[in-house]
């Protein structure tokens, strides 16, 4: 495969400062794999749906009280949050932790690979500031309820990230096929997402003998399920709209149906974009209820996940000692690769210069995210060894923003263009 030169930093015109303390960090994650290997095992065996992750929130903060470290339980208002903290003054930069799983088929996103990646990435940050003795902080924030939950969004809203200058993670994935094989995504960008319930109430009759006297809101689920079909036509291809049933009447087909509703997904290359769909589904709705003499509310599903603003510079420090470490990941500024996944870290890349790159793990032929498994191959010690090299690069991209001055001011640039060109 022929690789993206990638574009000059600060650090090719002078040394990184970061650099003389890269292997501390390096050494430092080496020492506590067996550890962190043991920890990953602890949070895959026991899955955990949104905000009800208190075994692995609280292994984690038992983890970390135990390599001496300061750890605040139930942080930002979030039962199943926490934030550890090293450092003095200086810059801010915090490693984003996922815990949480999936209903029934468990860590089949890899979320437990993601804390040991991100715990990783601290604990080696934490060494290279004590052996620098330097200013800068560097955090560990418990982010839980990914899977739907906007566990990020909330704690956007709290304040948690909002006197950082970098956030990062690392989640595990297939990556991008190559001739040479799949490789990890440093530059990458993913879909904005949301979603909705509506419910159609009508009004219960018997159907044999007055169906007249009925208003039936499976008529106008039907309905609007078959106008948001045809809308798709006019969708662009890289639009989503899923729809599921639920039939909350409990009578049989003797009875008109009173109650029904449809659970909408959407998913846009733009946050913009999927609120213009979004108003366009609740057209359908709106129409289908007004055909059927139905009424229809709503009700929240999710909090809308923005898509990925990837940066430059971070994803450029990473990808260089990813690079170091003989492993190749892709990365070309001047073309995000784009793919279909949501996440509320894309939130996150919206307030301040983030890092979402994706590793690869190794799989069955034909496994996917969300599978049973890709549950399986997130368990692997080839999945935790790759979790851990991310972690590398992660802590040294980390260090490189709290120690240089100049990457630390090209990161910001690059967030400023950003904010200036979102649609």
């Amino acid at each position: 495969m022929t690789k993206t030169p990638l574009r000059p930093s600060s650090s090719d015109v002078a040394e990184n400062a970061a650099l003389q303390y890269q292997q501390t960090i390096y050494d430092a994650i080496d020492r506590l794999s067996s550890q962190l290997q043991e920890l990953n095992s602890q949070i895959h065996s026991h899955p955990e749906l949104c905000y009800q992750e208190h075994f692995s929130c609280g292994t984690l903060v038992r983890f970390l009280r135990e390599q001496c470290l300061q750890v605040t339980d139930h942080a930002f208002g979030l039962e199943t949050s926490f934030v550890a903290e090293f450092g003095i003054g200086g810059r801010v930069v915090v490693f984003c932790a996922e815990y949480d799983a999936l209903a029934d088929i468990g860590h089949a996103c890899g979320h437990n690979l993601i804390a040991t990646a991100s715990t990783a990435a601290f604990l080696g940050v934490v060494d290279a500031l004590k052996a620098s003795n330097l200013p800068g902080r560097v955090r560990l924030l418990g982010c839980p309820a990914e899977e739907g939950g906007g566990g990020k969004i909330k704690l956007l809203e709290a304040g948690a990230f909002s006197d950082v200058d970098a956030a990062l993670m690392a989640h595990p994935g297939l990556g991008k096929e190559t001739p040479n094989g799949p490789i990890g995504v440093a530059y990458g960008t993913c879909s904005a997402a949301t979603g909705f319930q509506a419910t159609f109430q009508g009004k219960a009759a018997h159907a044999g003998a007055m169906p007249w006297m009925g208003v039936n809101a499976l008529d106008a689920a039907s309905l609007a399920y078959t106008a948001v079909g045809l809308l798709r036509q006019q969708c662009r291809p890289t639009d989503r709209v899923n729809t599921i049933f639920s039939r909350d009447s409990k009578s049989g087909c003797g009875v008109i149906t009173e109650k029904t509703s449809l659970e909408f997904g959407i998913r846009c290359t733009t946050f913009k974009e999927v609120e213009a769909l979004q108003q366009r589904v609740k057209n359908c709705i709106e129409g289908a209820a007004l055909a059927t003499a139905c009424s229809v509310t709503y009700s929240h599903g999710m909090d809308p996940y923005a898509e990925l603003r990837p940066n430059e510079t971070l994803c450029v420090e990473f990808t260089k000692a990813m690079q170091g470490l003989g492993i190749e990941f892709l990365c070309d500024t001047n073309r995000k690769d784009v793919q279909t996944y949501g996440t509320d870290m894309g939130n996150v890349s919206y307030a301040c210069p983030s890092l979402h790159a994706i590793f690869v793990i190794p799989t069955e032929p034909e496994q996917t995210l969300h599978s049973s498994g890709f549950a399986l191959a997130a368990s692997t010690t080839a999945a935790h060894d790759a979790a851990l090299a991310s972690a590398k690069g992660m802590g040294f991209a980390g260090l490189s923003v709290l120690l240089d001055d100049a990457i630390a001011s090209q990161v910001q640039e690059n967030f400023i263009k950003d904010k200036q060109s979102r649609p």
